[in-house]
């Protein structure tokens, strides 16, 4: 009896711990919605226009979205690229867009930025 008791706890022990084990963290981010998000911005990126409302939207809504390191990472990652692919960009406007928004990223958008290090 005792010995099937401790066979059942040990059982219950290794299930807590498969169940419980830290699962290693993805993005959930996708590059399709950070563009779709910063769309309103590229005219404001590229000198052609003001800055709009829905720019900044767009800004704060991908900020509440990348809560954490691996959805920041993505953000990173995907802003950097789309970035690259917009001829004329304006890099310094680029790096001020957060704080202009009233947002704080742990970042800079610039094209030499190293995603991997943002935390």
């Amino acid at each position: 009896m005792a010995s099937s008791m401790a066979t059942t706890l040990a059982c219950v022990v290794v299930m807590c711990m498969v169940v419980g084990a830290p699962m290693a963290a993805q993005a959930t981010i996708t590059c399709g919605e950070v563009s779709s998000k910063l769309t309103p911005c590229i005219s404001y990126l590229t000198g052609r226009g003001p800055l709009v409302p829905g720019c900044c939207a767009g800004v704060k809504a991908l900020n509440a979205e990348a809560k954490t390191t691996p959805d920041r990472q993505q953000a990173c990652k995907c802003l950097k690229s789309n970035a690259a692919q917009i001829p004329g960009i304006n890099y310094s406007l680029a790096g001020g867009l957060a704080g202009k928004c009233g947002v704080s990223i742990p970042f800079q958008v610039s094209p030499n930025v190293d995603c991997s290090k943002v935390k």
